[in-house]
């Protein structure tokens, strides 16, 4: 089972939150078929954005979403997680696989690139405007990115492991731990926790060698770690992709091509991109889709369709630079 812990060190001066994501982040490669480095990359993005559920929110309906774009070939990696567990993710190219790097880790920041940003947005549901900070990234190794993110945009210093360890292609070790210093901490424990985290080498290797709670106790040595976790919180990789959903992307298509999807290959089939889900969608369902719908007369691109929140506004101006105008 994956799961998540949280404590303090140092008289409080320190926080930790702890995940083990071994199990989610297989689950997520074999949905993807994520290569080896595709894999790492996702996996430390899925433990990133589950460590800063716990750091950046408060209300248990809130999610945070994590996106790293670079120059390399991955593309990207997105991660979307909460304070529930949940977690879901994806990589732009997931085939793309580099030679290891010297010391025979995986070359994450070869594949993500090193010329690019990394956004955090937090999404206050069901109120309020998702908020969006962004820095550039430090070296599209991740733990690096999110370390910098958090001393740049939330000016709190923080020390931040990840790693994903794969054998025969298959995750065995994949974790992540955030170590933060809040306000009033000890210059001297703060002192003895980096000489403790020089020390500790990479954490998947302590992963094969020790639980999480041991791993936690290197590195807290001499600050005497306090949990606040009485009971380890589950960890899923878990995805809101519905029937409903896939149809709602369909929309998108113009009745003649919904048609045409029908009249070719007698449905159509809906890959989520966050899951990787196959749905097929059968005639009826197609058809079920309202013809009631407003598009831009030059591009054809959707406006509005009747039973659906508005695609775009009155005043906005479409993709094509056509003014929008929506029926009254």
């Amino acid at each position: 089972m994956s799961f998540l812990v949280r404590g303090l060190a140092a008289g409080g001066g320190i926080r930790i939150v702890a995940a083990d994501t071994t199990k989610l982040v297989e689950e997520a490669r074999a949905r993807h078929e994520a290569s080896p480095t595709a894999a790492a990359a996702l996996g430390r993005a899925l433990s990133g954005a589950l460590l800063l559920s716990h750091v950046l929110l408060k209300n248990p309906q809130d999610r945070v979403t994590l996106r790293l774009r670079g120059s390399g070939p991955l593309g990207g990696v997105i991660a979307e997680a909460g304070l529930d567990g949940a977690v879901r993710g994806y990589v732009t190219n997931p085939d793309i696989d580099l030679p290891p790097k010297d010391d025979g880790k995986l070359d994450v920041g070869g594949a993500l690139g090193r010329n690019g940003d990394i956004q955090v947005i937090r999404s206050h549901a069901p109120y309020g405007e998702p908020y969006s900070s962004s820095v550039d990234l430090a070296s599209g190794e991740i733990a690096e990115d999110i370390a910098m993110f958090l001393a740049q945009s939330e000016q709190i210093n923080s020390a931040v492991l990840l790693g994903v360890y794969l054998e025969a292609g298959k995750v065995v070790q994949s974790g992540g731990i955030i170590l933060q210093a809040l306000p009033g901490a000890d210059d001297a424990a703060l002192t003895l926790l980096e000489a403790n985290i020089r020390a500790f080498g990479q954490l998947t290797d302590a992963m094969r060698q020790g639980s999480l709670l041991e791993i936690l106790e290197q590195l807290c040595w001499g600050l005497e770690l306090k949990l606040l976790t009485k009971d380890a919180l589950p960890l899923k990789f878990d995805c809101r992709c519905s029937d409903e959903k896939a149809l709602d992307a369909l929309a998108y298509f113009s009745p003649a091509e919904r048609e045409q999807m029908i009249s070719e290959d007698g449905g159509a089939e809906a890959v989520c991109h966050w899951c990787g889900e196959k749905r097929w969608m059968a005639p009826e369902a197609i058809r079920s889709i309202s013809s009631d719908e407003t598009r831009c007369p030059d591009c054809g691109t959707l406006w509005h369709r009747e039973g659906q929140a508005t695609m775009i506004r009155e005043q906005e101006t479409c993709s094509c630079g056509r003014p929008v105008m929506l029926p009254v």
